[in-house]
């Protein structure tokens, strides 16, 4: 997705040759016109998938999965990391370790809100590792609901997270697909390496 690639080159900062920092348009502060957009090519690309729910993981997923969400016409449902007393009860839940943060965190969704019936669609910001989305699906699954596909914003395709989820028969789609952040540059992969790939 050409504007996010936009975006990204202008307002992202590569950290490292592993993190690009997204803060000022994605994950802390929002910019709701990209979001809008975001949420626009989700529900292009999983259009007639028969799409019930939507599913991320609080809280840089919320933003582009609510676009999404009202696109579709769907609920969208978050996975908390942190317990909380007024979820305690009927759970879904799933641990996921952050590389980025370097924790591991409990992620929780109450039952009520996911059943067999529910045709799924994960959304996320980032994949890297895959981990986020693995434990995503194993909720989904406990539920079973069915997965549909999972959307990513941005997916670093120099590590193993979209290919451990093709492995498993995952649909994945990345609006934005970073081949290296290699000497504080972002490189995106274009059709050309497509097809190496």
């Amino acid at each position: 997705m050409r504007l996010l690639e936009e975006k990204i080159k202008k307002d992202g900062r590569v950290l490292n040759e592993n993190v690009l920092k997204v803060d000022s348009f994605l994950n802390h502060q929002i910019d709701p016109n990209l979001m809008n957009e975001l949420g626009k090519e989700f529900s292009q690309l999983f259009a007639g998938e028969g799409i019930t729910k939507i599913v991320t993981i609080e809280s840089s997923g919320i933003a582009p999965a609510v676009m999404a969400g009202l696109y579709m016409n769907v609920p969208v449902i978050f996975a908390r990391k942190r317990k909380s007393v007024t979820l305690t009860d009927d759970l879904l839940t799933a641990s996921v370790h952050s590389f980025t943060k370097n924790e591991t965190s409990e992620l929780a969704i109450a039952k009520k809100y996911l059943n067999e019936n529910d045709k799924v669609l994960i959304i996320d910001d980032f994949l890297a590792n895959g981990q986020a989305a693995l434990a995503l699906v194993e909720m989904v699954q406990q539920a079973n609901s069915s997965v549909a596909g999972i959307g990513i914003v941005i997916e670093k395709s120099f590590q193993p997270g979209a290919q451990i989820l093709k492995e498993q028969g995952l649909r994945v789609e990345s609006l934005a697909r970073i081949a290296s952040l290699s000497n504080g540059e972002v490189t995106f992969i274009t059709e050309d390496m497509e097809e190496l790939i």
